[in-house]
């Protein structure tokens, strides 16, 4: 499966500029995908230069690189240190991480990651584990549907279509994508459904895959794998994504934008931000790759003596 096909890397040159590469360095790329932002490395990495990817999706295995210089970790990049370490690959130079879905899992209609094809609504990136979005919209709480779609879709007016999945799964499950649309459908703005319905699809795949919770755990582990003066490339697509990123460049703390201070004032915070303001993708990428519409670049350099 070609890279070309499976995923157009996002602001790719912004962010193979912001890891700053040494060609000795060692690196890791927590969402290899089809594996455009590794080749992009690796062509900058010399022959003692070093790439770990994470990936626990099966089919980005099958888009490895044949590399001596890589190393692939079928695992969720929530398990950064403990493989990291068990690959003795610390200190790390650089870190990239794209939180985006790829243009593969949209194009699938099995994987359920998208309303314009009918398939069954699973969305699991690890299809081996967890459950399913149909297990989730038919067996939660009406009261936990809330949250998911009001927290993660920002939906104004969720409580009205958890009512509705609620009462239309009482009559039959919920388990295609195209039931799903047809429900959600009918909440929908005549002028914006498409949004609309990306982001009920949105919500429920980032609670099936404990998204917010895996970045999290990367990112309270990046202070300790990355040497000082290090990088940590962020791409996220959901405001909640970029806020913890933001908060965590800021202040090492993913929940707070104020950083703690001694008696003095001063504050020793793990991190300062390279790019005080946010890169966004520009006209001319927009044009070849719509879907690159969200994204938000941020940079970080490990704080400390090098």
């Amino acid at each position: 499966m070609k890279e070309e096909v499976y995923h157009i890397p996002v602001l790719l040159e912004q962010s193979i500029e912001g890891l700053d590469i040494r060609p000795d360095g060692v690196y890791a790329d927590l969402t290899f995908g089809g594996g455009g932002h590794s080749r992009a490395i690796l062509e900058r990495l010399g022959p003692k230069g070093r790439l770990i990817v994470f990936d626990q999706d099966e089919d980005a295995w099958n888009n490895r690189i044949d590399d001596e210089r890589v190393e692939f970790v079928r695992h969720n990049f929530r398990f950064l240190y403990y493989f990291t370490k068990y690959l003795k690959a610390l200190p790390l130079d650089g870190i990239l991480a794209d939180l985006g879905v790829s243009s593969h899992h949209f194009d699938e209609a099995e994987r359920g990651f998208s309303f314009r094809f009918d398939g069954e609504l699973d969305m699991r990136m690890n299809r081996n584990s967890g459950r399913t979005a149909a297990d989730l919209v038919n067996t939660s709480r009406p009261e936990e549907l809330m949250r998911i779609f009001r927290m993660y879709g920002e939906l104004n007016n969720a409580q009205r279509l958890v009512q509705e999945l609620v009462k239309e799964r009482e009559v039959e499950p919920v388990s295609t994508t195209t039931r799903l649309r047809e429900i959600a459908s009918k909440f929908a703005p005549r002028k914006d459904a498409a949004r609309y319905m990306g982001q009920v699809f949105q919500a429920l795949r980032i609670e099936v895959n404990g998204e917010m919770n895996a970045l999290r755990e990367m990112l309270g582990a990046c202070e300790t794998v990355l040497r000082p003066g290090g990088r940590l490339v962020v791409i996220s697509y959901h405001s909640l994504e970029d806020r913890m990123v933001k908060n965590f460049l800021k202040t090492g703390d993913v929940d707070s934008s104020e950083a703690e201070t001694d008696v003095y004032g001063r504050s020793n915070v793990p991190f300062r931000a390279v790019n005080r303001k946010v890169i966004v993708p520009d006209d001319e990428e927009l044009s070849r790759n719509p879907r690159a519409r969200s994204a938000k670049l941020r940079i970080g350099e490990r704080n400390g003596a090098v």
